[in-house]
């Protein structure tokens, strides 16, 4: 169980700390109000750095569902753990986001902007073009699965797909595998350079759980939680994690 809640508690932390910039940066009266797209891209980049230093060294710092279903597609980590992951995953983002609002409660009833409050929960795209949106989300995750897999070292742990050997221990596939450092700054890379148009939510976990949370919670002025758009950052990610999965097999024949 111990890669199981560990999962859980670094989605928890990234959303925290990665939403956490987004409601600085966004609601009225923070000490970060108005600090702009380079604040929440770099909070973004460290909330990812913090997350995977702490739980890198038990379950690999996935904290994504498409770095698990990448990593498993490609052999990289073993498919009975997937469905135990992507749960840990889901709750981790649920609780970090009921944290960010009540973290920020006072701040969220001084905000009159609904967009800006669903903002601090979920990604949205700044034009609506629902296949192009589609396809952002889908370059931005397959730039970062697609590092993280040419990046993972093999272990002592391995098992046999399609006559290769694979390693498949937890604790040695995931964002970790790159180290915190540099996947924090590959994320503040994606979120600079490809982030511009949907929001680059890379990651189903970071934007389903904390998009449900919103709709549950009692947030004054609060609009819908936009659900014609909810999918695109899951399967927009999980896309492109497969996508990396073929790449990175293709590139290791």
């Amino acid at each position: 169980m111990d890669q199981y809640i560990a999962e859980f508690v670094g989605t928890a932390i990234l959303v925290l700390l990665g939403n956490g910039v987004v409601a600085n940066v966004l609601l009225e009266k923070t000490k970060g109000h108005g600090a702009g797209w380079i604040v929440i891209a770099f909070g973004w980049g460290m909330a990812v750095f913090v997350a995977v230093f702490c739980v890198m060294d038990i379950s690999g710092a996935h904290i994504n569902p498409a770095v698990t279903i990448g990593s498993a597609a490609a052999g990289r980590f073993a498919w009975d753990q997937v469905v135990g992951y992507l749960t840990a995953q889901m709750l981790g983002g649920i609780l970090g986001a009921v944290l960010v609002y009540l973290f920020y409660r006072d701040h969220y009833h001084a905000t009159e902007d609904a967009e800006a409050k669903l903002a601090t929960f979920c990604t949205a795209p700044n034009i609506r073009h629902l296949k192009l949106n589609l396809v952002s989300e889908i370059v931005g995750t397959f730039v970062l699965v697609f590092a993280v897999l040419m990046a993972a070292e093999p272990s002592l742990d391995f098992r046999e797909t399609a006559g290769r050997m694979h390693d498949v221990s937890p604790a040695k596939f995931g964002l970790g595998a790159l180290g915190a450092l540099p996947v924090g700054l590959l994320v503040f890379a994606i979120g600079l350079s490809l982030g511009g148009t949907t929001g680059y939510a890379i990651n189903p976990a970071r934007d389903l759980g904390p998009r449900m949370v919103h709709a549950l919670l009692p947030i004054p002025g609060k609009r819908d939680g936009d659900w014609s758009y909810a999918w695109v950052p899951v399967a927009g990610p999980i896309s492109g994690g497969l996508l990396a999965a073929l790449a990175y097999a293709a590139m290791s024949k």
